[in-house]
């Protein structure tokens, strides 16, 4: 089962992040084999972080709390909450498998929360710039409640038309790069 867990930093807490990086890092180690995304985002300075995405293959919904929660950035207070969704991996594959590579152009993060009707739950076609994408789900694994999809693009604007406009009450774009150890 696939989940979506994006950790929203806290304001202020970058000092707190950097003191935890190795911790952060040596407990994402037990996941790497289940990871299929990871990395940070950031401030439009693109600079300053602002969350931590990882998408990852855990038995069920319990293991996935475990995961997002067991973390020691949010263990230690750096995050401000954390979305967690079940999510479809509809590409198939994991970013380290991204043609595009894991440099080069813009990265970012969109994230649509579902409002409606059931949208942008195929891969758009045409669309050669998607690193990850997915509809994210209710705990039930059908029940749509928007989208994620990790992309490449020229700006910000242009990331966040991988989503059907519209069809969301509301659509994030955060500046985002692949994550892991360097």
């Amino acid at each position: 089962m696939y989940f979506f867990c994006y950790h929203r930093d806290r304001s202020g807490s970058r000092a707190l992040r950097e003191e935890l990086t190795e911790a952060h890092w040596s407990y994402m180690d037990q996941y790497a084999a289940n990871l299929i995304a990871r990395g940070p985002t950031f401030a439009p300075d693109g600079e300053t972080p602002t969350g931590s995405v990882h998408i990852v293959d855990l038995p069920d919904s319990a293991a996935a709390r475990g995961f997002a929660f067991d973390e020691p950035n949010y263990q230690a207070g750096a995050y401000r909450d954390v979305l967690l969704r079940r999510w479809r991996n509809t590409l198939g594959r994991t970013m380290w498998e991204f043609p595009g590579g894991a440099t080069g152009g813009n990265r970012y993060l969109v994230i649509g929360l579902g409002s409606g009707h059931r949208a942008d739950l195929d891969v758009p076609p045409g669309r050669d710039d998607l690193i990850a994408y997915g509809p994210l789900l209710g705990d039930d694994g059908t029940t749509w409640v928007g989208t994620a999809a990790l992309v490449r693009a020229a700006d910000p604007d242009a990331a966040r038309a991988v989503l059907v406009p519209g069809r969301y009450a509301g659509i994030e774009v955060h500046d985002w790069e692949f994550g892991g150890r360097r």
